[in-house]
C-alpha cells in the first residue's frame, strides 16, 4: 500500500506550522505591519536567516542524503545575489541620471543615457562602458531568469565534468573548493565587470519602491524568504522521500553497490547537485537585496565552510536539523558579534566576543560532533521518540 506524501514526511506540516506562526508572530510585531516590538534591522535579520536556512536544506540534501561534500555550494548561492543585484543597480542609477538630465534644454539620447549610467556604476573602478555580462541588466525578467540559469549551468557543467569522471569524496570536496576559489579571486578584479573588490551596493533601494518606508519593504521581503523556504522544504522533502530519495541515501551508504544494481549514479548526483544550486542562487537573490550589499568575499570558500557547519551542527539528512542549525548559528553570531553579548573582563585579560566568536563557534562543532554527532536534530527525534 502507497503512503501518501505527507505520511512519508510528516515533519513536513510540523514544519510548515511552525515557520507559519513564526511569520505571523513578526508579523504583528514588526514595526511595519504590527506594534514594533521587533525593529526594522532585526526584521531583516530574520529574513536573511530564512533565506540561509534555504540554502543549508539545499547543502542538507546534497551532502546528509546523497554524500556530496560540496564546499562550493555558497558560490552558488552569491552567484543568485550577483544576478538581481545588477538589476537593482542599473534600474537605481537609471532613475538617479534620468532625473538629472531632465533639466537639460535638449532631451538626452539613448545612448547618452546609457554611458552616464555606465559611468556611474563603474567609475569606481576606472571605467565607463557597460561590459558584456551587463547586457540583460535593465531587465528584471531577464535576471531573474539569470538567477536559476548561471548557477543551474554552472553546476550542470561542472557535476557532468566530476561525476563523469567518478571524482568522488575528498577530492570532489576539494575540486568545488576550488571552483569556489577560482570565482571568488575573479570577482575581486576590477576588470571583471562586477567592480571588483567593491562589489555591488545599495541593493536595499528597490526600484519602484523609493516612498516605500525600508520597515515594509524589509517585510515584503521577510514574507518572500519565509514562502520560498516554505516551498523549498516541500520540493526537497519531495525530492528525499520515495525511490528517488532511497536511491540518493543508497548512493552515499554505497555508491558502487547502487551502480552494480544498474542504476545510473551519475545521473541522480547531477540531478541532486543542479537542483541545489538553483535553489542556492534563489536564495541568494532574496539574502542579498535585505543585506543591501554583496561583494567577492561574499563566495570565497569559508563561506562555504559555515554553510557545511550548519548543516553539521543542524543534523545531516534532516531537513530540519539543517533549518536548526542555520538559526542557532547565525542568531547567535549575530549576538556575539552584534554587541549583545558583554564583555568579560577577567583581570588580565578582557574577552570581547567579537574576536571570540569564531573559536565559540569551532568549539561548538566539535562539542556536537563528539557528543551529539546526530546534531540539533537527532536530539529532536531522540524526544519525539520518548514522547
Amino acid at each position: 500500500m502507497n503512503r501518501s506524501f505527507i505520511a512519508r514526511n510528516p515533519s513536513v506540516l510540523w514544519f510548515l506550522a511552525f515557520l507559519g506562526i513564526f511569520t505571523l508572530a513578526v508579523t504583528l510585531m514588526a514595526e511595519a505591519t504590527g506594534t514594533g516590538f521587533i525593529s526594522t534591522s532585526f526584521v531583516k535579520t530574520l529574513g536573511k536567516t530564512l533565506c540561509l536556512c534555504l540554502v543549508a536544506i539545499a547543502m542538507d540534501v546534497v551532502w546528509g542524503y546523497c554524500g556530496i561534500l560540496s564546499l562550493g555550494h555558497f558560490a552558488f548561492f552569491g552567484i543568485g545575489g550577483y544576478a538581481i543585484g545588477m538589476w537593482l543597480m542599473y534600474a537605481r542609477t537609471e532613475t538617479i541620471v534620468t532625473d538629472s538630465m531632465a533639466a537639460q534644454v535638449v532631451p538626452p539620447s539613448p545612448q547618452e543615457v546609457s554611458d552616464a549610467i555606465a559611468s556611474q556604476i563603474f567609475g569606481v573602478v576606472g571605467a565607463s562602458e557597460f561590459p558584456p555580462i551587463w547586457a540583460f541588466a535593465h531587465s528584471l525578467q531577464l535576471q531573474l531568469l539569470m538567477v536559476v540559469l548561471v548557477p543551474g549551468l554552472l553546476a550542470l557543467v561542472f557535476g557532468w565534468l566530476a561525476f563523469r569522471s567518478r571524482v568522488t569524496g575528498v577530492y570532489l570536496s576539494i575540486l568545488t573548493q576550488a571552483m569556489t576559489l577560482a570565482l571568488s579571486l575573479y570577482l575581486f578584479q576590477n576588470d571583471s565587470g562586477l567592480r571588483g573588490n567593491n562589489g555591488l551596493s545599495g541593493l536595499q533601494n528597490i526600484p519602484g519602491f523609493e516612498s516605500t518606508p525600508q520597515s515594509m519593504v524589509s517585510m515584503v521581503f521577510f514574507w518572500a524568504s519565509a514562502l520560498a523556504l516554505a516551498l523549498g522544504y516541500i520540493l526537497f522533502a519531495w525530492v528525499v522521500s520515495g525511490k528517488m530519495g532511497s536511491v540518493i541515501r543508497a548512493i552515499r551508504d554505497d555508491e558502487t553497490r547502487v551502480r552494480f544494481l544498474g542504476y545510473h549514479v551519475e545521473s541522480y548526483k547531477l540531478f541532486v547537485f543542479t537542483l541545489t544550486a538553483v535553489i542556492a542562487g534563489i536564495a541568494g537573490a532574496l539574502y542579498y537585496p535585505q543585506a543591501g550589499i554583496i561583494n567577492p568575499a561574499e563566495i570565497a570558500p569559508i563561506a562555504s565552510i559555515y554553510l557545511a557547519v550548519w548543516v553539521a551542527i543542524g543534523g545531516r539528512g534532516r531537513l530540519y536539523g539543517a533549518v536548526m542549525g542555520t538559526v542557532f548559528v547565525t542568531l547567535a553570531s549575530s549576538w556575539f558579534t552584534g554587541g549583545g553579548a558583554p564583555d568579560i573582563n577577567l583581570g588580565f585579560y578582557t574577552i570581547q566576543w567579537t574576536d571570540w566568536w569564531l573559536v565559540l563557534l569551532g568549539l561548538s562543532f566539535v562539542a556536537v560532533t563528539l557528543f551529539a554527532p546526530q546534531g540539533l536534530g537527532g536530539l529532536v527525534d531522540k524526544i519525539a521518540r520518548k514522547s
